[in-house]
């Protein structure tokens, strides 16, 4: 989801996004902070195969500001339906 794609989201029927952190033009860590003042209730699942060095601290401030769960890459197909299910259970 891009940041322009945010601006959309109020009077939106949106129940989960799953955003990566590190993207080309938009930081996915902005995404959860601006998703979040839009609506608290939004489901986030945010992933990420870290940065150039494998680092996945980005996960960490993923969940800080509030992503409902992280998944590091490379996942299965069934972790993440496992974790979408999960998530729009809680």
């Amino acid at each position: 989801m891009e940041t322009r794609a945010c601006g959309s989201l109020p009077g939106g029927n949106i129940d989960l996004v799953i955003t990566d952190i590190l993207m080309p033009e938009t930081e996915g860590l902005a995404t959860i902070r601006e998703l979040r003042q839009m609506d608290a209730d939004i489901k986030i699942i945010a992933i990420s195969g870290g940065d150039r060095s494998g680092n996945l601290s980005y996960l960490g401030m993923a969940a800080a500001l509030g992503a409902d769960d992280v998944l590091a890459k490379p996942y299965r197909r069934q972790e993440l339906l496992t974790m979408i299910d999960t998530v729009l259970k809680a």
